[in-house]
């Protein structure tokens, strides 16, 4: 690898789609800044992407506080010189119908790691991808797309989240610096039963039906790939891609649709 090696910015590459992104994209010839609020967890990734042949630099982040993320941006700029690609993945669970929350604190909670989290890492990290031509990468939801039944506090964070990366790529018009969104359904991880329940607390179980859930490796492989090819939009799911528009056309089965996919042990 060069010293002209790209640098890839990934937060919540601890576990799950993000640090699997990370041990895929070891393999390319990148630099890579991983985040994360587990140090240990992140050391380890970090060590798999290292007998990959890439340069790693660990720093912890919780993307809830505004100043770690100015923080993660600095770092991979004093780290390797420049940012190329950031990679918006961190992320936090909920699954509660609104009718039975006492306290919608966590509300804010969830709205500040998912949206804020990402508007503060991008804000960052903006003037170095403006000089480097480079890539956001917002890792959205179809929960950003379509509403889900007892995921009103997660849609709304990726609705919003969605709607703050589609008005940055048209600000960005011009500069050379793309925005890419990804839309996983479903996908085989722990972040639904960490997420919170109606208490906010850890939910420890899913809310949805996990019976056909993509792979890690397959959405992370989705994500880098359609990174790499600098495309707007990743949907993942041929599900997924006619719920995009079914909504326009038939509403009303799309809420069916919606209301099926819950895991039916929750809410019987």
């Amino acid at each position: 690898m060069t010293d002209t090696a790209r640098v890839i910015v990934i937060t919540g590459a601890s576990d799950g789609i993000g640090a699997e992104m990370a041990r895929q994209w070891a393999t390319r010839g990148v630099a890579l800044v991983l985040a994360a609020r587990q140090v240990d967890k992140l050391e380890a990734v970090a060590a798999q992407c290292r007998t990959s042949g890439a340069r790693v630099a660990v720093q912890r982040c919780d993307v809830g506080v505004q100043a770690d993320c100015q923080a993660l941006a600095a770092a991979a700029v004093a780290a390797f010189g420049r940012i190329d690609v950031l990679v918006n993945n961190a992320g936090v669970s909920a699954h509660a119908l609104l009718g039975d929350v006492t306290d919608l604190g966590w509300y804010q909670d969830v709205m500040r790691v998912n949206l804020w989290g990402a508007v503060w890492c991008t804000h960052a990290a903006l003037p170095h991808l403006k000089a480097t031509r480079g890539q956001v990468v917002a890792v959205s939801s179809l929960a950003g797309l379509v509403g889900v039944p007892g995921r009103t506090a997660y849609s709304a964070s990726k609705f919003a989240m969605t709607g703050f990366f589609e008005a940055l790529r048209v600000e960005l018009a011009g500069t050379g610096v793309g925005v890419t969104l990804a839309y996983p359904g479903v996908v085989a991880t722990e972040i639904r039963y960490r997420g919170y329940n109606a208490s906010g607390q850890p939910a420890g179980r899913s809310g949805l039906d996990e019976r056909g859930a993509m792979t890690v490796e397959a959405c992370a492989r989705l994500i880098v790939d359609g990174a790499e090819a600098r495309r707007r939009d990743i949907v993942m799911s041929a599900k997924g891609k006619a719920g995009r528009w079914l909504k326009l056309i038939a509403p009303g089965l799309v809420d069916r649709l919606a209301l099926k996919a819950l895991n039916q042990d929750t809410h019987r």
